[in-house]
Formats: structure tokens, sequence, C-alpha cells
């Protein structure tokens, strides 16, 4: 194959790095959201439990909504989609240190790592937060926050 023949790598103002943009944006948001729609209507009691184990008040159970359905919608749709991307770093960071800290330097029985799901959840956030929504979403490549 010619070097003239290949494609030249995409740009960040080209289609295809907003349309990678928008299926991450989805793909991530949904997942998320879909944990947090399993949450409603009141925080799990579990959850509650365990902030009162850890001297903390039961009532920022309710963050968990911010970060699995406020921040989703936010990246779904692309408005303020940083502060949404934000939410879910947030949200999940929260999530590994209370419920997986002692899984962060662990193998899972086929060789993985046992947080593999959780860390793809945050540093995909991570990497949203960083490159903002682009041009398929409600706010616009330049729109506030996004």
């Amino acid at each position: 194959m010619a070097m003239s023949s290949l494609r030249a790598p995409a740009t960040r103002d080209s289609a295809g790095v907003d349309a990678a943009l928008l299926i991450l944006r989805v793909v991530l948001g949904l997942l998320i959201l879909l944990h947090g729609i399993g949450k409603l209507p009141p925080p799990p009691a579990s959850l509650v439990t365990e902030l009162a184990q850890r001297g903390l008040p039961g009532a920022i159970a309710y963050g968990v909504y911010l970060g699995e359905i406020v921040g989703p919608i936010l990246i779904i749709v692309g408005i303020w989609m940083r502060v949404g991307a934000l939410l879910i770093v947030a949200n999940m960071i929260v999530a590994v240190l209370m419920a997986h800290a002692g899984d962060l330097f662990k193998l899972n029985g086929q060789g993985g790592y046992a947080l593999e799901l959780q860390a793809m959840y945050l540093f995909t956030a991570v990497a949203l937060a960083l490159t903002g929504a682009g041009r398929y979403s409600v706010g616009g490549r330049y729109g506030p926050f996004n």
C-alpha cells in the first residue's frame, strides 16, 4: 500500500473526532445512568449504612444521584458536559474508595485488573472532561463548560 493512500490522522476539528466524542459520551452516560436509575427513589440502604459506619452523614448518599443521574444526562445531551464528566469522576473516586479500595492493586480470576470497569468509567470521564463535548451536542463545541 502506497503511503499516499493512507488517510491522515483526525484533527481536533474533524467530524471523526466529534463523532467519536458523541459515541463516548452516549455510551458512558447510558451505562452509568442505568446504575443511577437502579438506585431510585431513595438511596440504597447499604450505602447509607456504609457512610454511617465511616462516621459520615447518610445525606451524602444523595450525592450518588449527581454522579449517576445528573452527570450522565449532562454528558449524553452535551450541555455543561465537562461538569457532568467531573461529577462522574467524583462519583467513581468515592465508589472505589468506599467499596473497592481493597482491590486497587489486585487482578481478577482471569488475570485482568480487578477494577477494570470502574477504571474504564473513571478514565473515560476524565478524557471527556479534558476534550469537551464536541460539535454533536446541544451545547455545541464551544458551549459553556463543553
